[in-house]
């Protein structure tokens, strides 16, 4: 009935305004799953009050998933109230209509509100006006906020730094939540790594517990409908509570048909001594062959490298760059030069610039030529691996520099380039499978952040350089022969 509701409540949504609010309504099957990630707490008794929000209600799916579980003796609450927040006039009327026949036969009250949420969430901190809630249910609108707009001012009188609407309404929920109430949310998986996200994550690790993680497999399946194509993450957390072990679980859509969990100790989520916070979603609970051998245990500073992203910024940079070399400049790698292992440039019929120019102000930018390993970025979800390691030798040009582009990732050595052996064992070991499958484990995200490599860890760099010797003694190498050679060391 009401995914009904939610398919033409959505037909009739102008696509600009959908836009402009960010807002995907949610589908029943998502809805009823989020609802059984509650755990009966502190609040689950007979002469408890149940405090419900639901932040970006739309047509109501969410709360009515909460609503039927309690009416289904689920929940031992003597009462809900419920506070439900929809800026789109449109859809109010249908949650206004979803929630009234909860009204009529449960001891529920009902408060709907057209304000805008941010706004009116960081008013009652400031301010302590309004309720504490036992319990939050979101779809949060997926929509960036600029630096200098109202929502980034208010969140920062808040004392909320963050960049996107989900997670500045999750942000706000936690906030809003009574010590032990529980939020239940799906959003993008995109705060999990990256630094623009990193005060987000550093808030969640301060106020919350995260008990159980979603993975939804399938990059287009859980907002199908609306063709969105997002890795998105159901995530159930606690309010100061103690951090335990994580549930971590996945299925390819929200069919849920395929469904599987597994518990894992926090610190394969979130690495100790991490400084980013990352938040890895590990698949499966075996350890990885990296995670089991005794022969990776350096990090990069014990083998003396550095990884950074690629230092070009292009649209910063535009007055000097160029579509093809010519005199006074040098190579500008971008992912497009670089196919498997195979470095191709220049590179005709790419859209992007293939040199800079090399002059007093750009050469803060640049690397001088020399040996380097390249990672790219992001990848896609399809392709078979996530990283791919390509070998940059000085033989690619006879300029003094080179620029890299900043959807790269860079080995290096003080901003200097390796030693040749060095670089071809480090390729060789980066395009093992035991690499791919130990970032997959833990990573299972398209984007490949300088970070997620510096906290690999790495064999000694003597076994590194043996492995180049090896490497340059055979040519080019195929995948079994990579991991072959990687296993004997192992």
């Amino acid at each position: 009935m009401l995914d009904r509701v939610r398919l033409e409540a959505t037909a009739k949504m102008d696509r600009r305004q959908r836009s402009e609010l960010g807002q995907f309504l949610t589908p029943s099957n998502i809805a009823r799953f989020m609802a059984t990630l509650f755990r009966p707490g502190n609040f689950d008794n007979n002469m408890e009050d149940a405090r419900l929000l639901d932040a970006g209600a739309g047509v109501g799916s969410l709360s009515a998933a909460f609503l039927e579980r309690w009416s289904d003796g689920e929940f031992k609450f003597r009462s809900v109230s419920a506070t439900a927040y929809e800026v789109d006039d449109s859809l109010r009327g249908h949650l206004t209509q979803t929630l009234k026949n909860y009204v009529d036969r449960l001891k529920l009250s009902v408060a709907i509100s057209g304000d805008d949420f941010v706004e009116s969430a960081v008013n009652q901190l400031q301010f302590q006006r309004g309720m504490s809630f036992t319990h939050a249910i979101l779809n949060p609108p997926y929509k960036k906020i600029s630096s200098r707009s109202h929502h980034r001012l208010l969140l920062r009188q808040a004392g909320i730094e963050t960049v996107n609407l989900y997670t500045a309404f999750v942000a706000l929920a936690i906030s809003l939540l009574t010590p032990g109430g529980q939020l239940v949310a799906i959003i993008p998986r995109s705060f999990c790594n990256g630094p623009y996200y990193r005060p987000f994550r550093e808030f969640l690790m301060r106020q919350v517990a995260i008990h159980h993680i979603h993975l939804f497999a399938s990059r287009n399946k859980a907002f199908k409908d609306d063709d969105v194509l997002q890795e998105n993450i159901i995530l159930m957390l606690e309010r100061d509570a103690e951090q335990g072990a994580v549930k971590i679980s996945t299925s390819t859509d929200d069919s849920f048909a395929d469904y599987m969990e597994h518990d894992h100790p926090f610190d394969r989520v979130v690495f100790p001594g991490d400084i980013e916070s990352f938040i890895h979603v590990p698949t499966t609970p075996e350890h990885s062959a990296m995670e089991l051998s005794s022969a990776f245990v350096c990090s990069l500073a014990d083998i003396g490298m550095n990884v950074s992203t690629g230092p070009v910024v292009d649209f910063r940079l535009k007055e000097f760059l160029r579509m093809s070399p010519e005199s006074g400049t040098v190579p500008l790698l971008y992912p497009a030069h670089f196919t498997g292992q195979r470095v191709e440039w220049p590179k005709e019929g790419i859209k992007k610039p293939n040199a800079m120019v090399h002059n007093s102000e750009t050469e803060k930018w640049l690397y001088p030529n020399g040996f380097y390993v390249v990672v790219r970025r992001f990848s896609s979800k399809e392709e078979k691996r996530r990283i791919v390691a390509s070998l940059v030798s000085p033989a690619l040009c006879d300029t003094t520099h080179i620029g890299f582009e900043n959807h790269l990732n860079v080995f290096h050595y003080s901003k200097h380039g390796l030693s040749e052996d060095l670089a071809c064992g480090l390729m060789v070991y980066l395009n093992s499978t035991t690499v791919d499958d130990h970032f997959r484990r833990f990573s299972g995200h398209t984007q490949v952040n300088a970070t997620d490599l510096r906290l690999m860890k790495y064999p000694k760099r003597k076994t590194l350089a043996e492995l180049g010797c090896w490497a340059k003694e055979r040519g080019e190498l195929t995948q079994q022969q990579i991991d072959e050679k990687v296993g004997s060391i192992a």
